[in-house]
């Protein structure tokens, strides 16, 4: 029996590349999905923050209601108007953030969606091109298996007629 020498795959160094595509595809969803979720959080955050300057005004305004009830000054009441102005302008910026961090998040949710689809493609690429070397490895199996066969077959022969040659028989005539 003649060894083969081991044959290589010829297509490894592609097979290597979308190894190393599928890895970049998980790491790009991971960062993704990181990145959404703390969109998000902030969104949340934001919102907090806007409650709780409308909680505010809203309890600012019961007390000057209840102070002009009771004969405040005026140059009290002229601060607490500014006061409430000022939390309505608080109010109206944190809205526009809360807005803007919608927008974000709207962005973030397609690249979260875009990165989904880039790691589902690369793990269809790769698992397309471990199909195909383990197809070929049978393949290379098959074919040694065969020529190990063919020479098993030549050297029982060779065996045979060197029997028949020296005039001795064979195990199954005796």
């Amino acid at each position: 029996m003649i060894n083969m020498p081991a044959q290589r795959y010829r297509l490894q160094a592609l097979l290597t590349i979308k190894q190393r595509l599928k890895k970049k595809a998980e790491i790009a969803l991971a960062a993704a999905i990181k990145a959404l979720m703390e969109a998000k959080e902030k969104l949340e955050r934001l919102k907090k923050e806007k409650d709780e300057i409308v909680k505010k005004w809203t309890e600012s305004r019961k007390a000057m209601k209840a102070k002009i009830a009771a004969g405040v000054l005026i140059g009290e009441g002229n601060i607490h108007v500014n006061y409430l102005r000022k939390l309505k302008e608080d109010e109206e910026a944190k809205e526009q953030e809360i807005e803007d961090q919608k927008q974000v998040v709207a962005e973030a949710e397609a690249a979260l969606r875009e990165a989904r689809k880039e790691y589902i493609e690369a793990c269809k690429e790769l698992r397309i091109m471990e199909k195909h070397k383990e197809l070929w490895e049978k393949k290379i199996k098959a074919e040694l298996s065969r020529k190990e066969e063919r020479e098993m077959d030549e050297l029982g022969n060779i065996i045979h007629q060197l029997r028949r040659l020296r005039g001795e028989k064979a195990l199954h005539e005796v």
